[in-house]
């Protein structure tokens, strides 16, 4: 492999925003953010919005959109839920 060409391969860590949920991981992101993880080293802090943790097809939990799009205007105008 040429040198000098491929992003620097680092642990970090991710916190999901919408339920504080963090995990370490490899990344090559960069952030100027850190955070002491449970083994007393320091990481850069990747915020996310979501994860496993929050995602509706891992929770099991879906999120009402009240904003009515397209299908519910189709399903509304021709009766069908």
């Amino acid at each position: 492999m040429k040198e000098g060409i491929h992003p620097e391969y680092r642990k970090v860590v991710f916190l999901d925003t919408s339920s504080d949920f963090k995990f370490l991981s490899g990344s090559t992101q960069s952030s100027n953010e850190t955070i002491e993880w449970e083994d007393g080293n320091t990481y850069p802090l990747i915020r996310v919005e979501i994860s496993s943790e929050s995602h509706p097809f891992y929770t099991g939990k879906q999120k009402a959109d009240k904003a009515g799009g397209r299908v519910d205007r189709f399903k509304k105008k021709y009766n069908l839920s």
